[in-house]
């Protein structure tokens, strides 16, 4: 496919990396010669330099044969004159990444006047990340599926805990909970593992099920974490406020440590409920005599990653329950999983998936499964796809132990109805069901192609 990106910042250059991982053609356009010198350099893509809200830039990046113009530029009234312009152009699909609350609140009007196929908001996506860790913090990580009713969840085994030592066929045995653990990371290797699969502590592990039964089974293995009451933000920016509003909301006490001044002035007027400290968050004495060590969960949100590290380290230290931090280079996963800090987000990567999740979805608006949700797990070396059958395929009706799956896949779960089945070797997969299939291989377009 033919895709145009706009902007080629830290959320455009994500998505042009991925997609051209993918295959499509891309073509990049910014105002920045050294950042799409690099970018060629370091992609196979094409790059136009010039304005992307101009009409005859964009016709240079041949805008009118476009399958999808993508605009990920960091302003939001330039992303949707972007796409009002490519769409008049020819392009059959576009994207704009709108980030502002005042935008946010009218945004399915924008979209039908402008003729957006979708908007993407990586603040408001990340904000919504960590509010589903604040509230089950048993989790490092929570990937919804089939609109919530399905979660993935990862967690790491602790010392001395009932599951180091046991193979995984005997989960259901023990426990009688429905769960299935469908990817597993120790000591920077990953295993889709079968069911003589045993565990050690130490093992980060993604367990797949309803909310409900994952939680049933967090009690049992004695991980149980009640969802915070108290939270501490340190960072007054658009995540701040989408997080905030949605703690707000649940009755979490919500503190924001915030440098500048006026933001501290908008944020007092846009969340009277909250509690905003005109301060240095990196001040570890401020940090104390604004109750850190009482809090139930910090959140660092600083524009700094070193700062967000660093302050989430001291967190740690004072023995703070959960600890999150934004971070936006994360080519060093390597460190990262060493950190003593309880999860990390990524803006960035969480618009770009949801991005590729459409593309792929668009690709495949013949075959006989879409792709409704993707999510990358462990540091992008599995994902994890729900597909929706719409009609008869090579796996439809065969009880999976018939099938010949792909090596390093498995079928997680099928969404049948109100029925959410984590299957086992006699159940089918039928029209009308969403499964979810967690893999090794990536780039899955379509359902038939978990077979080998």
């Amino acid at each position: 496919m033919k895709v145009v990106i706009v902007g080629d910042g830290k959320v455009g250059g994500t998505i042009a990396s991925q997609l051209a991982t993918e295959g499509h053609d891309i073509i990049v356009i910014d105002n920045n010669t050294t950042v799409l010198t690099n970018a060629v350099n370091t992609m196979d893509i094409i790059s136009v330099e010039g304005n992307g809200a101009s009409l005859e830039v964009q016709r240079r990046a041949g805008v009118e044969s476009a399958d999808i113009l993508i605009a990920a530029t960091s302003a939001d009234e330039v992303n949707m004159l972007a796409c009002l312009l490519g769409k008049k152009l020819g392009a059959r699909h576009t994207i704009a990444r709108v980030r502002s609350p005042e935008y946010i609140s009218q945004i399915a009007f924008l979209k039908d006047e402008l003729g957006l196929s979708m908007s993407v908001n990586p603040e408001l996506a990340a904000a919504g990340e960590i509010s589903r860790l604040l509230r089950f913090p048993s989790a490092l990580k929570i990937e919804p599926f089939a609109r919530g009713r399905v979660e993935l969840v990862e967690v790491r085994i602790p010392e001395h805990s009932v599951l180091d030592g046991m193979p995984l066929w005997a989960i259901y045995k023990e426990f009688q909970v429905k769960i299935l653990i469908c990817a597993v990371q120790r000591e920077g290797k990953v295993f889709i593992p079968s069911g003589a699969f045993v565990l050690q502590a130490g093992d980060k592990i993604n367990v797949t099920a309803p909310h409900l039964e994952i939680a049933k089974f967090f009690r049992i293995i004695g991980i149980f974490r009640s969802s915070v009451k108290s939270v501490m933000i340190i960072g007054g920016g658009r995540m701040a406020y989408y997080l905030a509003k949605e703690m707000l909301m649940l009755r979490v006490r919500v503190k924001i440590i915030e440098l500048d001044m006026k933001r501290c002035e908008y944020l007092c007027e846009m969340l009277p409920e909250a509690v905003i400290i005109h301060g240095d968050g990196t001040d570890k004495e401020l940090l104390q005599e604004e109750g850190l060590e009482k809090t139930d969960a910090v959140v660092t949100l600083t524009s700094m990653d070193e700062e967000n590290i660093v302050v989430s380290l001291y967190a740690k230290v004072k023995k703070v329950s959960k600890v999150i931090a934004k971070i936006n280079r994360i080519s060093f996963d390597e460190i990262l999983d060493k950190l003593d800090i309880d999860g990390f987000i990524s803006p960035k990567t969480i618009a770009a998936n949801n991005i590729v999740r459409y593309v792929r979805a668009m690709q495949n608006s013949v075959g006989s499964s879409n792709v409704e949700t993707l999510h990358r797990l462990i540091n992008d070396q599995v994902e994890a796809l729900e597909f929706r059958v719409n009609e008869n395929s090579p796996v439809v009706g065969i009880p999976l132990k018939d099938l010949r799956t792909k090596d390093e896949l498995l079928v997680a779960t099928i969404i049948r109805g109100t029925q959410v089945i984590i299957p086992a070797g006699n159940d089918t997969i039928e029209i009308g069901d969403n499964v979810i299939i967690v893999t090794a291989k990536k780039h899955l377009m379509d359902l038939k192609d978990i077979l080998k």
